[in-house]
């Protein structure tokens, strides 16, 4: 016979818990703003569901709820100019990274291209480094004391190249550093496609080029429109970028919502931008998804043959010369980063005029408080990002609870700095007073990166058979025990690999640390950011490269994990 579960059993009890999580640090912060964009006002809605005389402040702000705020945000010849350059940024973005990734991505899955190994690892490279640092470095390669523009005068050139501080150097800082977004996705796309098709037209006496443009190109145009949506969300949520280039005459509405929010306190502004950024990034989300899982332009032909790489050799030459051009950039900055860093002074010359290890001795000095900030920080969230997502996982693969998958992945629609508005103005009062403290980093964080760790212990749940549970139960322990005792180490390998991706975002995170952390919790990225409103360039270069350098090394773990794991 089986025996009733209790009502309030350990699974029942995490379960209230995860619900009570997102609910308060997710969904009431997102409702909050919402309510703030009618009111004009702060709410305090958790406040008044405890205290009676915030509840009675709270009715009557909604009382005067209205339209007004609304219909000021879009009469204002700003914010309106603002969310049109921004979606013209984004969408300028998305089809010139489509486009360079075309050719890049053919290379790599359907030639033999040479070099193929190393184009795909120098790919890599703009994931490593934080949005903020590769806009820091083209900022000193292309401006008016860069290297690159002394070498551009000395060829003859006047003025500046690329003027970084402008909407085209915000486009060409995002284009050669969101374009891996976009690669890997295609490279996939190019992969599994039926070459059926392609073989009949070349049989046919099809040239190359037309076979690619009438048959290749058609297969792979849901991962192509998937990635460029994928893009144009990529770019419309980033922070590091525009914080860093854009000028005081280009809106653009992350900017615009950052200095509403923490230049004069405007929450009515603040909120309807924050409002606008989820709506805007949702929408391309959902597109992107549609895409994905509602498209199939594969051939309905039979089974794909082995596809056959093209080792046409100036074909395959060309595409290597044109890939490693392409990733040329990202590598020049990290190479510019790291030079400023050992520089004594740099600016009138293409290289600096001496070197010395003094940035890092300052940093090592005077800044290690925001390393470990950094290491703590990024080990609170991804302790409770472990916790979380083992259940999170347990509920949506064991218990089938879509509702709760589905708002585990609410962040991702959610810009950072969207996101940050939503959480200071939820948290500024009793009773959970928490912003301005260590512990709402933490949870913003978590809920920010929460996506990541499920990815990983959700594939791994699923490769767990149930019938190990099972024999747990019916030995006498309880669900919850089984799933702590005999899931929970099983889940290791998602888990392991699952933390460093959460610990490296986290360490790289930009526009939650921005408006959230505390002086005293001042992370790496927050203290590299400050430095270069300072104007501490060679200081903010040497803690870039410490950044990068940490990155980069948890990035290598996840990897070796990630092979492990398949």
């Amino acid at each position: 016979m089986k025996t009733k579960r209790k009502f309030f059993s350990g699974l029942t009890i995490a379960r209230i818990f995860i619900y009570l999580f997102f609910g308060v640090f997710l969904i009431l912060p997102l409702f909050s703003i919402l309510l703030v964009t009618f009111t004009g006002q702060p709410m305090n809605v958790l406040g008044s569901f405890i205290d009676g005389k915030i509840l009675s402040s709270t009715i009557e702000k909604l009382k005067g709820s209205s339209l007004e705020n609304y219909i000021a945000i879009l009469s204002n010849k700003g914010y309106v100019s603002a969310l049109i350059n921004s979606l013209k940024l984004s969408l300028i973005v998305s089809i010139l990274v489509i486009l360079i990734c075309i050719p890049m991505a053919y290379g790599i899955a359907r030639t033999k291209m040479p070099f193929k190994k190393t184009i795909s690892a120098l790919c890599t490279v703009p994931l490593i480094i934080p949005t903020f640092i590769s806009a820091y470095a083209f900022m000193i390669m292309f401006g008016r004391s860069g290297w690159v523009t002394n070498i551009f005068h000395k060829l003859g050139g006047e003025g500046l190249l690329i003027d970084p501080y402008s909407m085209t150097g915000i486009i060409v800082v995002q284009i050669f550093f969101f374009f891996p977004y976009a690669l890997w996705p295609m490279v996939a796309a190019f992969k599994i496609s039926d070459i059926s098709l392609e073989e009949a037209s070349r049989n046919l006496g099809g040239k190359s080029w037309l076979t690619f443009f009438a048959i290749t190109l058609p297969l792979a145009l849901p991962g192509i429109i998937s990635s460029m949506l994928l893009i144009f969300s990529v770019s419309f949520s980033d922070f590091g970028t525009p914080i860093i280039l854009a000028p005081k005459d280009l809106n653009l509405i992350v900017v615009e919502a950052y200095r509403e929010m923490a230049g004069f306190f405007n929450w009515a502004g603040a909120a309807i931008l924050t409002i606008v950024m989820v709506i805007v990034a949702a929408f391309f989300f959902w597109l992107q998804n549609l895409f994905v899982k509602g498209k199939n332009y594969g051939s309905v032909s039979g089974k794909p043959k082995m596809q056959k790489l093209n080792d046409n050799k100036w074909l395959n030459g060309s595409l290597s010369v044109y890939s490693f051009l392409i990733v040329l950039l990202p590598l020049l900055s990290l190479f510019t980063v790291v030079l400023q860093s050992f520089a004594t002074t740099w600016g009138k010359d293409a290289l600096p005029s001496g070197y010395t290890l003094d940035h890092y001795k300052m940093i090592f000095t005077n800044s290690f408080g925001n390393i470990q900030n950094s290491i703590v920080l990024a080990l609170g969230a991804l302790l409770l990002s472990v916790v979380i997502a083992v259940f999170v996982s347990y509920f949506v693969v064991r218990q089938n609870a879509t509702k709760l998958d589905f708002v585990a992945s609410i962040p991702l629609i959610v810009p950072g700095i969207a996101f940050g508005i939503a959480l200071i103005q939820t948290f500024n009062t009793a009773p959970l007073q928490l912003t301005g403290t260590a512990l709402l980093l933490i949870i913003a964080y978590t809920i920010r990166r929460l996506p990541y760790m499920l990815r990983s212990t959700m594939s791994t749940m699923r490769m767990i058979k149930q019938d190990i549970e099972e024999a747990a139960i019916n030995l006498g322990a309880s669900q919850f025990t089984a799933a702590l005792t005999v899931i929970g180490p099983l889940l290791a390998p998602g888990i392991a690999a699952g933390s460093i991706l959460v610990f490296v975002t986290v360490i790289k995170e930009a526009s939650i640390s921005i408006l959230l952390a505390p002086a005293e919790w001042a992370p790496m990225s927050l203290a590299v950011f400050q430095n270069i409103l300072r104007g501490e360039y060679y200081t903010a270069a040497a803690m870039s490269v410490l950044l990068v350098l940490i990155v980069l090394i948890l990035q290598a773990v996840a990897n070796r994990l990630s092979k492990n794991q398949l």
